[in-house]
C-alpha cells in the first residue's frame, strides 16, 4: 500500500552555493516544526518542512517508493548551481524492518541545506505551478532547544531477564543447525515530564558521537556507526560492524583500550558473527558491481560506549541502481537480520517478543541522479508519543554466545540515546 501527497504535478528545486560559514553548524539551523537530519563530522544535510512525501509498507515498501521517486523525478524541474552529490532534489527516507504493516516514508522537504568540506549550499522545493517565494529562507542559528526533563526508564517488551531466555533459545537453535546466526533486539521506553523536542538529543549525539551519522526521519533518531551503504558517482562503498565488546570494561586508559582491541581482533565468537555479515553484504552488491574489494581481515572501530570488528567493502557500479534500490537489495543484512536470512527472519517474529517497527532498517537520503547515502538505524529510538521515546538495541547471536554478555552488550548499545536524553553525554571525541 502506498500513500501519496503528491498528483504527478512535479516539484521545482533550486540549488544556489553558500559561504561555508551560514552551514558551520547543520543542527543549530533546524526549526522544531519537522526537522531532518544526516550529518557527520558537521558535513551532511539537515531539511525542514514538506515538498512531498510518501508512506509505503509491506514487502513493497523499497519498490514502491523508488517508483513514486523516479516519476517525481521525472515531472519535476531542478535548477543546481552546485552539482554535487545531495544538491537539487533530495529525498530523505527511513523504512520499516520487517514486511509486516508498518509505515516507511520518504519525503522532500521545502529546504534543505547541505555542507560538504569547503562547499555548502542551499536548496528550496515547491510543487510544481506554485508561485516561486520572492526570497530565499534566511538562515540563523535558532534557539537551543529546551533538554527533556524528568525522564524515566522502564523496560519495553521484555525485561533483562526474559530477553537473556530469548537468547538462550537462539543459541539453542543455533546448535540444532537450524541457523548460524540472529541478532535478537530489545526495547526500552522513555518518558519525560513534557513533549520531547528531537532537536536536542539530536545536538548532544552529534557531540558525542562524531564519528557517526546523526539522523532524524519523522520521528526515529539516532547515531549510527553503520552506513548500508553509500552510491557516489559510480562507487559504492558499504562499512559492515559485526563482533562488539562495551568499552566501559576497558577501563577507558589507552592500554586497556589497546588489550580489548586485540581480544576483541581474535574473538573465535565475534569473528564468525563478523564473517557472515561481510559476505551477507558483498552477495548482495555484487550483482550491482563491475569489480569489488572485500577485505579479509577487518579492522577495530573505537566508539565512546563499544568497539566494533568493521570492515570497509566497496565496487564499481556496473548498473544505474540507485542508492535506494542497491539498499533494498542489502536489507537486511546479516549484521542486523541474520544467517541465512529467511531462517533468521521467521526466528526473530517468533521469538524477539516486539514489533521493530523502524529500527535496523535503512534511514538516510537520495538524490535525483540516485546517488545516497543509507545507514541502518542502530543506536536509535522513535518518538511514539510527544512525551515518551523508544530506544532499542540489538545483538548478533551464534553458537558460541553467552546470554549474560549479550545483555550486558544491549546496554551499552542503549548507552549513546539514554545518555542523550538525561544529559549524560558530553563531547567525547
Amino acid at each position: 500500500m502506498t500513500t501519496s501527497d503528491t498528483r504527478g504535478e512535479g516539484l521545482v528545486a533550486h540549488t544556489r552555493r553558500l559561504p561555508v560559514e551560514e552551514a558551520a553548524d547543520l543542527l543549530a539551523l533546524l526549526p522544531a516544526d519537522r526537522p531532518l537530519s544526516w550529518v557527520r563530522r558537521g558535513e551532511g544535510l539537515v531539511g525542514w518542512g514538506t515538498a512531498a512525501v510518501v508512506r509505503t509498507n509491506g514487502p513493497t515498501r523499497f519498490t514502491d517508493a523508488a517508483k513514486w521517486w523516479a516519476e517525481l523525478v521525472a515531472h519535476s524541474s531542478v535548477s543546481d548551481d552546485v552539482e554535487e552529490p545531495g544538491t537539487g532534489l533530495v529525498a530523505f527516507g527511513s523504512f520499516a524492518f520487517a514486511d509486516s504493516p508498518g509505515d516507511s516514508v520518504l519525503t522532500v522537504p521545502s529546504v534543505v541545506v547541505g555542507r560538504r568540506g569547503r562547499t555548502a549550499w542551499l536548496t528550496t522545493i515547491a510543487p510544481a505551478g506554485r508561485a516561486p517565494d520572492p526570497a530565499p529562507p534566511h538562515l540563523a542559528p535558532q534557539d537551543p532547544p529546551d533538554a527533556p526533563r524528568d525522564v524515566v526508564f522502564v523496560d519495553g517488551a521484555l525485561d533483562g531477564h526474559r530477553w537473556m531466555g530469548v537468547v538462550a533459545e537462539a543459541v539453542a537453535r543455533i546448535g540444532r543447525g537450524e541457523l548460524d546466526k540472529v541478532v535478537l533486539a530489545r526495547d526500552l521506553l522513555a518518558t519525560a515530564s513534557a513533549p520531547i523536542d528531537v532537536r536536542s538529543p539530536l545536538h548532544r549525539l552529534a557531540a558525542a558521537y562524531p564519528s557517526c551519522w546523526t539522523f532524524h526521519v519523522d520521528g526515529l533518531f539516532g547515531a549510527t556507526p553503520e552506513l548500508l551503504v553509500r552510491r557516489e558517482r559510480g562507487l559504492v562503498t558499504s562499512r559492515v560492524l559485526a563482533g562488539t565488546l562495551p568499552s566501559a570494561l576497558a577501563g577507558g586508559d589507552e592500554a586497556s583500550d589497546l588489550a580489548l582491541a586485540a581480544t576483541l581482533s581474535q574473538s573465535s565468537k565475534d569473528l564468525e558473527e563478523h564473517e557472515y555479515a561481510v559476505r551477507s553484504v558483498a552477495d548482495a552488491l555484487e550483482p550491482h558491481c563491475s569489480s569489488m574489494n572485500v577485505p579479509e581481515v577487518p579492522f577495530v572501530l573505537h566508539l565512546p560506549n563499544v568497539m566494533h570488528l568493521a570492515t570497509d567493502v566497496t565496487g564499481v557500479a556496473a548498473d544505474d541502481t540507485s542508492a535506494l534500490e542497491l539498499a533494498a537489495a542489502l536489507h537486511p543484512s546479516a549484521a542486523v537480520g541474520g544467517t541465512p536470512r529467511p531462517a533468521a527472519a521467521a526466528l526473530i517474529a517468533e521469538i524477539e517478543g516486539m514489533d521493530r517497527g523502524r529500527y535496523a532498517g535503512p534511514v538516510g537520503w537520495l538524490d535525483a541522479a540516485g546517488d545516497g547515502e543509507w545507514g541502518i538505524a542502530l543506536r536509535s529510538a522513535e518518538l511514539v508519543a510527544p512525551d515518551t521515546v523508544r530506544l532499542f538495541a540489538g545483538c548478533g547471536v551464534v553458537g558460541g554466545s553467552d546470554p549474560e554478555a549479550e545483555l550486558a552488550e544491549s546496554q551499552a548499545k542503549l548507552v549513546p540515546v539514554r545518555d542523550a536524553l538525561t544529559g549524560a553525554v558530553g563531547a567525547r571525541g
